[in-house]
């Protein structure tokens, strides 16, 4: 069995909280069966740490993007994306989207402005998106219709089935993270069980957002074994039939180029 977190910050987990070093949370992670990771950027000052984790272990990917509530650091331009995204192991554009919990939805033009770099930059590469929308989820749904997003992922999906739809019905995939485990989230555990086998995938969000059993401490990828066996439970599946589709989903979008 093979698990794929499809969306972590490796760079940015306490590894003094898992062995000590990046070799024991990735043994750590084996040992769960989560043996590959996109590590997401989320701003420009840090997407050589990003991209040297890619370059220097065989079995992490990573994307280029700016987060949509970064604003101290570099806004990038469409061609300065596609010059960061050309190397194989950058797989994905992104961390992008919309968040008007932070960001308030009447000041937020050049957050929407930057999503729609990130759309362009993503269609030019070919190389999927990696979306992240937070009480914005009509106005990110408008604007991937407007600038005609080509493909990617819902990542840490927490929002209603409608929302899911409009994605899928876009092409793109609905990633779940450990949320699926919170008590509090059993309207999000009736979306999970309705979306396509084939567009669905698993991620950690580490070092955020750690799931049950572990909930309240540090959060490694190695725990998105605790979100497929969630996903599985909910589904009526094995743990298997979720790691192997799951996988299989994950090539299917971010190599069948």
């Amino acid at each position: 069995m093979k698990i794929i977190d499809s969306h972590c910050h490796i760079d940015r987990v306490d590894l003094d909280q898992f062995g000590g070093s990046m070799e024991s949370m990735l043994a750590h992670a084996k040992d769960l069966s989560v043996e590959e990771f996109l590590c997401v950027c989320i701003d420009l000052e840090h997407f050589d740490d990003v991209f040297s984790l890619a370059k220097s272990h065989q079995q992490i990917y990573a994307s280029v993007g700016v987060h949509p509530v970064e604003q101290e650091g570099k806004d990038p331009s469409v061609e300065e994306l596609l010059a960061l995204a050309d190397h194989e192991k950058i797989i994905a554009i992104g961390e992008t989207g919309l968040d008007y919990f932070h960001v308030k939805k009447d000041t937020a033009d050049w957050q929407r402005e930057r999503f729609r770099r990130h759309i362009a930059a993503s269609n030019q590469s070919g190389k999927p998106m990696i979306i992240h929308t937070r009480e914005a989820k009509a106005d990110t749904i408008e604007i991937m219709q407007q600038e005609q997003a080509q493909a990617g992922v819902m990542h840490c999906f927490s929002e209603d089935w409608e929302t899911a739809k409009a994605a899928l019905d876009l092409g793109f995939y609905i990633s779940f993270s450990g949320i699926i485990t919170f008590k509090s989230a059993a309207d999000l555990r009736e979306v999970a069980k309705k979306v396509p086998a084939n567009r669905l995938l698993v991620e950690t969000d580490s070092p955020y957002l750690t799931p049950v059993p572990y909930r309240g401490r540090a959060n490694s990828p190695a725990y998105t074994y605790y979100v497929a066996e969630k996903l599985a439970e909910i589904r009526g599946v094995s743990v298997d039939n979720i790691a192997q589709q799951t996988t299989q989903n994950f090539n299917d979008l971010f190599f069948s180029k």
